[in-house]
């Protein structure tokens, strides 16, 4: 009987780094709003905190709808319609310093070669850990990714209003997602049993 093999593996500042990738998109984001909006940082970061707090992520997505010194600006349009050139600047950043490490390719392309199964833990939501797996071009060379589900919409937003593609642009093809449980930390040994004997 020939034994199975599996590779558990994180996914942020362990792949790649994501502390340096965030600090460059939300950094330049951040200015684009403060030149847009007239408000000042100081002002805007207590607020981005209180919002990410909320949520358990510095990830969220409707973060600049939340914010109160915005709203008078806002006035009921879309953040992404009145601060376009922030969002913009943010996704700029993130397809230039989005990459692997060096060498991390190439190693998971020999273990998995070798007929070890790759697992991703994460604690990056679903849709963040799932563009990334996607962008870095590990859709199938990781087999599994065990990561939260993605934070609740708010009122009257849609999944299909946020897609400028069809759903299934958006999904993995070859790597299988699963979700951690509401709340579930790393490492968790209920998230672990459940990998290895998977």
């Amino acid at each position: 009987m020939r034994v199975k093999t599996a590779l558990i593996t994180d996914l942020d500042n362990t792949l790649f780094d994501w502390a340096d990738l965030w600090y460059k998109c939300f950094s330049t984001m951040l200015s684009e709003v403060e030149r847009i909006s007239g408000v000042p940082r100081e002002t805007l970061i207590p607020e981005i905190h209180a919002v990410h707090q909320k949520y358990g992520t510095s990830e969220y997505s409707f973060l600049l709808e939340e914010l109160p010194s915005l709203q008078p600006l806002l006035n009921g349009n879309a953040a992404a319609e009145v601060f376009a050139d922030a969002i913009a600047a943010y996704r700029d950043q993130r397809r230039e310093n989005l990459k692997l490490f060096p060498t991390v390719s190439e190693t998971l392309l020999k273990i998995k070669g070798r007929g070890t199964r790759i697992i991703g833990y994460t604690e990056s939501m679903g849709f963040y850990s799932n563009y990334r797996i996607r962008r870095l071009g590990l859709d199938g060379v990781l087999d599994y990714v065990f990561c939260p589900e993605d934070h609740v919409l708010p009122p009257g937003i849609t999944p299909e209003q946020m897609r400028a593609y069809p759903a299934s642009h958006y999904e993995l093809r070859y790597t299988k997602q699963l979700f951690t449980p509401k709340g579930s930390k790393k490492p968790d040994t209920a998230v672990l049993n459940a990998i290895i004997g998977d």
